[in-house]
């Protein structure tokens, strides 16, 4: 029997249980391939005969916009035994919904995000990437100071979101030799080392290595104009130096249906690109169609 996908509810006052319920009720055909990991309120919300896990006090109920300790400490728990799960051989992969990084670092989750949780849970080193319609991505950096980045542009760092921007190109677009467009770290890529030497000293000589295994590999591209480059079709998927490199254009064009990946770790977790909106919770203005999204790049990829 092939093993599930777990789903958890995220923060239970932001929109994560409501476009879970949503996309549940939409999609019935997909509900044998998960389960839903929440406190039992939620739970009882979704399409009879889903697969569901309690976690938490049986009694919580959460307010929608109103965060509070107890409904973070559900989303740690659900959290928790999702990672937990992979590691027994319950689940192949997770698909969490948005939490919130202040509510939870008040009940004592001490990440920057779930890329990092599910890195210390799983073991290994993650690449954060992103998923949309139109644009793929790898970031060689992300949830660090612009001041500590130069110096996190290092061979390993480069070669890991390299592996993974192919990998996404590979299971998502369904190509055996992607094109991979590489984002410099200065404005113009250095030009020619006036505006920096990152490119020159650093990254190209790392791409030159990797060109070997990845043929198709871009040197390091002026990042102004990589991601118009990869929409018109020259490129599957790209690599950017840093979390608002990236994510600017992805969110600007794919805010409704980009996926955040974490990648390189011994399974997959991936989830919707937005955060709890909390303003919006329980209005019925949420869009399912990212949280969909999620759900269909980790049952390609998982």
């Amino acid at each position: 029997m092939r093993k599930k996908i777990a789903i958890t509810v995220g923060d239970p006052s932001g929109i994560g249980p409501e476009i879970i319920a949503e996309w549940a009720a939409r999609t019935p055909e997909l509900l044998p391939e998960v389960e839903a990991i929440g406190h039992r309120d939620f739970l009882s919300r979704l399409p009879a005969g889903m697969s569901v896990r309690e976690v938490g006090n049986p009694s919580f109920k959460a307010v929608p916009g109103r965060p509070e300790a107890e409904g973070a400490q559900t989303a740690r728990l659900a959290l928790e035994a999702a990672a937990k799960g992979c590691l027994d051989g319950l689940y192949r992969g997770v698909v969490t919904a948005p939490i919130s990084k202040l509510e939870m670092r008040k009940v004592g989750f001490d990440f920057p995000g779930q890329t990092e949780f599910f890195a210390a849970r799983w073991g290994g080193v993650p690449v954060m990437c992103f998923a949309g319609k139109r644009l793929l991505m790898s970031l060689v950096t992300w949830h660090q100071p612009l001041r500590d980045i130069p110096d996190s542009i290092c061979e390993s760092n480069v070669s890991r979101a390299v592996r993974c921007a192919a990998k996404l190109a590979e299971k998502l677009r369904e190509t055996k030799c992607p094109k991979i467009a590489v984002c410099g770290l200065n404005p113009h890529a250095g030009e020619g080392g006036i505006l920096g030497r990152e490119e020159i000293d650093v990254i190209n000589p790392i791409l030159a290595k990797l060109r070997k295994t990845y043929p198709n590999l871009s040197d390091a591209l002026p990042p102004d104009t990589v991601f118009e480059r990869q929409l018109k079709g020259e490129f599957h998927s790209c690599v950017a130096m840093y979390h608002d490199q990236g994510l600017a254009p992805l969110k600007t064009l794919e805010f409704d249906s980009a996926v955040n990946i974490s990648m390189n770790l011994p399974f997959v977790r991936t989830s919707p690109d937005h955060g709890t909106a909390f303003s919006i919770a329980g209005k019925s203005a949420a869009s399912p169609n990212s949280f969909a999204q999620a759900v269909f790049a980790a049952m390609k990829l998982c």
